[in-house]
Protein backbone atom coordinates (compact mmCIF):
# COMPACT_ATOMS: atom_id res chain seq x y z
CA UNK A 1 0.00 0.00 0.00
CA UNK A 2 3.30 2.13 0.63
CA UNK A 3 4.50 1.69 -2.41
CA UNK A 4 1.46 2.82 -4.41
CA UNK A 5 0.60 5.36 -2.69
CA UNK A 6 3.98 6.42 -3.27
CA UNK A 7 3.95 6.01 -7.21
CA UNK A 8 0.79 7.87 -6.98
CA UNK A 9 2.31 11.05 -5.09
CA UNK A 10 5.12 11.04 -7.89
CA UNK A 11 2.60 10.86 -10.96
CA UNK A 12 0.47 13.70 -9.51
CA UNK A 13 3.87 15.86 -9.24
CA UNK A 14 4.66 14.84 -12.86
CA UNK A 15 1.14 15.97 -13.82
CA UNK A 16 0.96 19.32 -12.03
CA UNK A 17 4.63 19.76 -13.27
CA UNK A 18 3.22 22.30 -16.51
CA UNK A 19 1.80 24.61 -13.21
CA UNK A 20 3.06 24.33 -10.61
CA UNK A 21 6.94 23.75 -11.47
CA UNK A 22 10.19 24.80 -10.20
CA UNK A 23 10.55 28.63 -9.95
CA UNK A 24 14.01 29.81 -9.51
CA UNK A 25 15.51 31.22 -6.28
CA UNK A 26 14.74 34.27 -4.94
CA UNK A 27 17.73 36.22 -3.94
CA UNK A 28 15.90 38.81 -1.60
CA UNK A 29 14.28 36.19 0.10
CA UNK A 30 17.30 33.31 0.24
CA UNK A 31 17.51 29.86 -0.49
CA UNK A 32 14.95 27.22 0.40
CA UNK A 33 15.57 23.83 1.75
CA UNK A 34 13.41 21.31 2.82
CA UNK A 35 14.10 18.42 4.95
CA UNK A 36 12.66 15.13 5.83
CA UNK A 37 13.95 14.74 9.38
CA UNK A 38 15.40 16.61 12.33
CA UNK A 39 18.76 16.13 11.88
CA UNK A 40 18.82 17.26 8.01
CA UNK A 41 17.05 20.42 9.35
CA UNK A 42 18.80 21.38 12.11
CA UNK A 43 22.36 20.78 9.98
CA UNK A 44 20.65 22.96 7.81
CA UNK A 45 20.06 25.47 9.89
CA UNK A 46 23.30 25.81 11.08
CA UNK A 47 24.96 25.62 7.63
CA UNK A 48 22.69 27.95 5.73
CA UNK A 49 22.27 30.43 8.68
CA UNK A 50 20.01 33.74 7.83
CA UNK A 51 20.55 33.03 3.68
CA UNK A 52 17.22 29.96 3.79
CA UNK A 53 14.44 29.30 4.45
CA UNK A 54 14.48 25.57 6.02
CA UNK A 55 11.34 23.23 6.15
CA UNK A 56 10.88 20.37 8.03
CA UNK A 57 8.96 18.13 6.78
CA UNK A 58 8.21 15.25 9.40
CA UNK A 59 5.80 16.57 11.91
CA UNK A 60 6.83 17.01 15.74
CA UNK A 61 6.34 13.79 17.54
CA UNK A 62 6.04 11.94 14.34
CA UNK A 63 7.78 8.57 13.29
CA UNK A 64 10.05 8.56 10.07
CA UNK A 65 9.32 5.35 9.53
CA UNK A 66 5.89 5.35 8.87
CA UNK A 67 5.85 8.69 7.66
CA UNK A 68 4.22 9.78 3.99
CA UNK A 69 4.21 13.67 2.57
CA UNK A 70 1.23 15.45 1.12
CA UNK A 71 0.42 16.74 -1.74
CA UNK A 72 1.13 20.32 -0.31
CA UNK A 73 4.82 18.30 1.06
CA UNK A 74 5.45 17.50 -2.32
CA UNK A 75 4.83 21.03 -3.84
CA UNK A 76 7.51 22.08 -1.41
CA UNK A 77 10.20 19.92 -2.42
CA UNK A 78 9.64 20.68 -6.14
CA UNK A 79 9.70 24.20 -5.49
CA UNK A 80 12.99 24.13 -2.98
CA UNK A 81 16.76 25.26 -3.92
CA UNK A 82 17.01 21.95 -2.37
CA UNK A 83 15.50 18.66 -1.09
CA UNK A 84 17.75 17.64 1.88
CA UNK A 85 16.54 14.09 2.84
CA UNK A 86 17.90 10.88 4.92
CA UNK A 87 17.70 8.31 2.47
CA UNK A 88 16.71 5.04 2.70
CA UNK A 89 14.18 2.64 2.90
CA UNK A 90 12.26 4.81 5.21
CA UNK A 91 11.98 7.51 2.27
CA UNK A 92 11.47 5.01 -0.88
CA UNK A 93 8.90 7.54 -1.43
CA UNK A 94 11.34 10.32 -1.83
CA UNK A 95 13.26 7.72 -4.01
CA UNK A 96 9.92 7.48 -6.67
CA UNK A 97 9.55 11.24 -6.56
CA UNK A 98 13.67 11.59 -7.82
CA UNK A 99 13.25 8.79 -10.45
CA UNK A 100 9.66 10.47 -11.72
CA UNK A 101 11.50 12.89 -14.11
CA UNK A 102 11.10 16.08 -12.14
CA UNK A 103 14.48 18.57 -11.99
CA UNK A 104 15.17 18.24 -8.33
CA UNK A 105 18.62 19.22 -6.39
CA UNK A 106 18.62 16.55 -3.24
CA UNK A 107 21.24 15.46 -0.95
CA UNK A 108 20.85 12.13 1.14
CA UNK A 109 22.89 12.05 4.49
CA UNK A 110 23.21 8.18 3.65
CA UNK A 111 25.46 9.10 0.48
CA UNK A 112 27.27 11.42 2.51
CA UNK A 113 29.34 8.48 5.31
CA UNK A 114 30.36 5.49 4.96
CA UNK A 115 27.01 3.34 5.42
CA UNK A 116 26.47 0.19 7.63
CA UNK A 117 24.71 -2.61 6.56
CA UNK A 118 21.84 -3.32 8.92
CA UNK A 119 22.53 -6.12 11.42
CA UNK A 120 20.54 -8.16 13.61
CA UNK A 121 22.47 -8.55 16.93
CA UNK A 122 22.83 -11.17 19.83
CA UNK A 123 19.03 -11.56 21.75
CA UNK A 124 17.71 -8.89 19.04
CA UNK A 125 14.05 -9.86 18.18
CA UNK A 126 12.91 -9.30 14.67
CA UNK A 127 9.44 -9.86 12.80
CA UNK A 128 11.34 -10.57 9.63
CA UNK A 129 12.20 -13.55 8.29
CA UNK A 130 15.90 -14.31 7.12
CA UNK A 131 17.45 -12.82 4.21
CA UNK A 132 17.45 -14.83 0.92
CA UNK A 133 20.53 -14.50 -1.16
CA UNK A 134 18.29 -12.57 -3.53
CA UNK A 135 17.33 -9.61 -1.26
CA UNK A 136 18.60 -6.45 -1.39
CA UNK A 137 20.95 -4.85 1.22
CA UNK A 138 19.84 -2.72 3.74
CA UNK A 139 21.23 0.13 5.27
CA UNK A 140 21.20 1.38 8.70
CA UNK A 141 19.65 4.87 7.82
CA UNK A 142 20.67 6.48 11.32
CA UNK A 143 23.93 8.08 10.43
CA UNK A 144 23.98 11.13 12.18
CA UNK A 145 24.28 9.29 15.62
CA UNK A 146 28.21 9.68 15.01
CA UNK A 147 28.96 13.32 15.78
CA UNK A 148 32.21 12.60 13.65
CA UNK A 149 29.33 11.20 10.77
CA UNK A 150 27.44 14.88 11.54
CA UNK A 151 30.51 16.62 10.55
CA UNK A 152 31.14 14.65 7.30
CA UNK A 153 27.28 15.51 6.47
CA UNK A 154 27.48 18.94 7.24
CA UNK A 155 30.87 18.96 4.88
CA UNK A 156 28.96 17.54 1.80
CA UNK A 157 25.91 20.04 2.87
CA UNK A 158 27.99 23.17 2.81
CA UNK A 159 29.95 22.30 -0.76
CA UNK A 160 26.42 21.86 -2.18
CA UNK A 161 24.68 25.44 -1.02
CA UNK A 162 28.41 27.08 -2.08
CA UNK A 163 27.21 25.26 -5.57
CA UNK A 164 23.80 26.47 -5.25
CA UNK A 165 24.59 29.84 -3.96
CA UNK A 166 28.34 31.33 -4.89
CA UNK A 167 27.55 34.50 -3.52
CA UNK A 168 27.39 32.99 0.53
CA UNK A 169 30.37 30.55 0.08
CA UNK A 170 32.03 33.17 2.88
CA UNK A 171 29.02 33.04 4.82
CA UNK A 172 28.48 28.78 4.50
CA UNK A 173 32.42 27.86 5.01
CA UNK A 174 32.56 30.24 8.70
CA UNK A 175 29.23 28.46 9.43
CA UNK A 176 30.77 25.04 8.82
CA UNK A 177 34.01 26.16 10.50
CA UNK A 178 31.83 27.02 14.03
CA UNK A 179 29.85 23.98 14.03
CA UNK A 180 32.15 21.68 13.43
CA UNK A 181 34.23 22.42 15.91
CA UNK A 182 31.31 21.87 18.60
CA UNK A 183 30.69 18.58 16.99
CA UNK A 184 34.55 17.77 17.38
CA UNK A 185 34.71 18.70 20.97
CA UNK A 186 30.97 16.59 21.40
CA UNK A 187 32.85 13.77 19.64
CA UNK A 188 36.07 14.27 22.12
CA UNK A 189 33.40 14.31 25.38
CA UNK A 190 31.99 11.25 24.57
CA UNK A 191 35.25 9.52 24.09
CA UNK A 192 36.31 10.67 27.22
CA UNK A 193 33.37 9.54 28.59
CA UNK A 194 33.91 6.00 26.96
CA UNK A 195 37.59 5.90 28.23
CA UNK A 196 36.95 6.49 31.59
CA UNK A 197 34.04 4.35 32.53
CA UNK A 198 34.14 1.25 34.12
CA UNK A 199 31.63 -0.36 31.72
CA UNK A 200 31.51 -0.71 27.76
CA UNK A 201 28.35 -2.14 27.70
CA UNK A 202 25.07 -0.55 27.19
CA UNK A 203 21.31 -2.00 26.65
CA UNK A 204 18.37 -0.53 24.74
CA UNK A 205 15.35 -2.03 26.13
CA UNK A 206 13.96 -0.79 22.72
CA UNK A 207 14.40 -0.39 19.17
CA UNK A 208 18.63 0.40 18.30
CA UNK A 209 18.78 3.52 16.04
CA UNK A 210 22.29 4.24 16.92
CA UNK A 211 24.83 1.77 15.83
CA UNK A 212 26.74 4.17 14.17
CA UNK A 213 27.00 5.91 17.86
CA UNK A 214 28.27 2.33 18.94
CA UNK A 215 30.57 1.62 16.77
CA UNK A 216 32.20 5.00 16.34
CA UNK A 217 33.10 4.33 20.28
CA UNK A 218 33.99 0.80 20.37
CA UNK A 219 30.93 0.16 22.67
CA UNK A 220 29.55 -3.43 22.59
CA UNK A 221 25.68 -3.39 22.67
CA UNK A 222 22.67 -5.51 23.13
CA UNK A 223 18.87 -4.22 22.18
CA UNK A 224 15.22 -5.75 22.40
CA UNK A 225 15.17 -4.31 18.11
CA UNK A 226 16.74 -3.57 15.27
CA UNK A 227 16.70 0.69 14.67
CA UNK A 228 13.89 0.17 12.12
CA UNK A 229 11.43 -2.25 13.76
CA UNK A 230 7.86 -2.24 13.47
CA UNK A 231 7.68 -4.11 16.66
CA UNK A 232 7.35 -2.70 19.73
CA UNK A 233 5.93 -5.56 22.02
CA UNK A 234 8.97 -7.48 23.14
CA UNK A 235 8.65 -11.67 24.00
CA UNK A 236 9.16 -12.98 26.86
CA UNK A 237 12.66 -14.61 25.50
CA UNK A 238 13.59 -11.14 24.56
CA UNK A 239 12.89 -9.53 28.20
CA UNK A 240 14.73 -12.41 29.66
CA UNK A 241 18.00 -12.19 27.30
CA UNK A 242 18.14 -8.46 28.63
CA UNK A 243 17.71 -8.83 32.13
CA UNK A 244 20.27 -12.02 31.98
CA UNK A 245 22.88 -9.41 30.21
CA UNK A 246 22.20 -6.37 33.04
CA UNK A 247 22.47 -8.62 36.13
CA UNK A 248 25.73 -10.70 34.34
CA UNK A 249 27.59 -6.96 33.66
CA UNK A 250 25.95 -5.70 36.87
CA UNK A 251 25.34 -2.73 34.58
CA UNK A 252 23.33 0.46 36.65
CA UNK A 253 21.50 1.22 33.38
CA UNK A 254 19.14 0.02 30.46
CA UNK A 255 18.41 2.69 28.09
CA UNK A 256 15.11 4.17 25.61
CA UNK A 257 14.84 6.37 23.06
CA UNK A 258 12.57 9.18 22.43
CA UNK A 259 9.06 8.78 22.18
CA UNK A 260 8.89 5.22 23.08
CA UNK A 261 6.50 3.48 25.68
CA UNK A 262 9.04 3.13 28.06
CA UNK A 263 7.34 -0.20 29.08
CA UNK A 264 9.93 -2.75 28.70
CA UNK A 265 12.56 -0.89 30.10
CA UNK A 266 10.51 -0.62 33.35
CA UNK A 267 9.82 -4.10 33.04
CA UNK A 268 13.72 -4.87 33.53
CA UNK A 269 14.24 -1.97 35.95
CA UNK A 270 11.77 -3.49 38.15
CA UNK A 271 13.21 -6.86 37.85
CA UNK A 272 16.87 -6.03 38.27
CA UNK A 273 16.93 -2.76 40.62
CA UNK A 274 18.69 -0.72 37.50
CA UNK A 275 18.02 2.82 36.38
CA UNK A 276 16.41 3.42 33.23
CA UNK A 277 17.85 6.69 31.30
CA UNK A 278 16.49 8.58 28.01
CA UNK A 279 19.13 8.08 25.08
CA UNK A 280 17.52 10.53 22.01
CA UNK A 281 18.72 8.94 18.45
CA UNK A 282 17.54 12.68 17.33
CA UNK A 283 15.52 11.64 14.43
CA UNK A 284 12.88 13.58 15.46
CA UNK A 285 12.26 16.16 18.20
CA UNK A 286 8.29 17.06 20.28
CA UNK A 287 6.55 20.09 19.21
CA UNK A 288 7.77 22.16 22.62
CA UNK A 289 11.58 21.31 21.78
CA UNK A 290 11.08 22.33 18.52
CA UNK A 291 9.52 25.96 19.52
CA UNK A 292 12.28 26.01 22.20
CA UNK A 293 14.18 25.95 18.81
CA UNK A 294 16.46 22.45 20.61
CA UNK A 295 19.51 21.21 17.95
CA UNK A 296 21.33 18.40 17.66
CA UNK A 297 24.18 19.41 20.12
CA UNK A 298 22.02 20.15 22.91
CA UNK A 299 20.44 16.65 22.25
CA UNK A 300 23.75 14.91 21.86
CA UNK A 301 24.89 16.68 25.20
CA UNK A 302 21.83 15.37 27.27
CA UNK A 303 22.73 12.03 25.73
CA UNK A 304 26.70 12.57 27.04
CA UNK A 305 25.50 12.93 30.53
CA UNK A 306 22.82 10.04 30.28
CA UNK A 307 26.02 7.87 28.73
CA UNK A 308 28.35 8.63 31.87
CA UNK A 309 25.53 7.38 34.46
CA UNK A 310 25.03 4.22 32.38
CA UNK A 311 28.89 3.49 32.06
CA UNK A 312 29.77 4.35 35.65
Amino acid sequence: MKKLYSVLLALFLILCAGGCGTQPADPQSGLSIVTTVFPAYDFARQIAGERAEVTLLLPPGAEAHSFEPTAKDMARIQNADLFFRNGGESEAWAEKLLDSGESIRSLAMLDCVDALEEELAEGMQSSHEEHGEDDETEYDEHVWTSPRNAVRICETLCGELCAIDPEGEDVYRENLRAYSEKLHALDAAFRRTVDEGRFHTVIFADRFPVRYFVEEYDLTYYAAFPGCAEDTEPSAKTVAFLIDRVREEGLPAVFHIEFSNEKMADMICEDTGCEKLLFHSCHNVSADELRAGVGYLELMQKNLEALKEALG
